[in-house]
């Protein structure tokens, strides 16, 4: 269940990344990089809270668990959509990057649970 949990909340973050809102990126996005993202579970039976290191190439949303399969854009404007899945778990989020920042909403489900939340994200190095 706690593997369950963490998982949609994963999902949710990566999600929780942000709001799609034009074409992939073709060239070096002003946001690629590393970013730490807090992901915050608001409400439903998940953990409360997970850090993960991500990344951003191309406008493209990138985690290093090959467990996960992730689908995530950040656009122009720092609109993000992120919706990652593991088997039958999925997670989505939206929200907004700056420069150096980055917030928004995620929900998660699995066949036994639902949870949402808000995240936020800090771009590192």
């Amino acid at each position: 269940m706690v593997n369950l949990k963490r998982s949609i909340v994963l999902a949710a973050v990566l999600l929780g990344a942000v709001l799609w809102l034009g074409p992939p990126a073709i060239a070096r996005s002003p946001f690629d990089g590393a970013w730490s993202v807090s992901i915050v579970t608001d409400v439903g039976e998940c953990d409360r809270g997970y850090r993960y290191a991500l990344r951003i190439l191309n406008g493209r949303i990138y985690y290093d668990d090959p467990s996960f399969d992730i689908s995530g854009q950040v656009n122009a404007r720092g609109q993000v959509r992120v919706v990652v899945r593991r088997g039958q778990q999925q997670a989505v989020g939206t929200g907004r990057l700056s420069a150096n920042y980055g917030q928004g909403s995620w929900s998660g489900s699995s066949p036994t649970a639902r949870c949402s939340g808000h995240w936020e994200a800090d771009r590192r190095g």
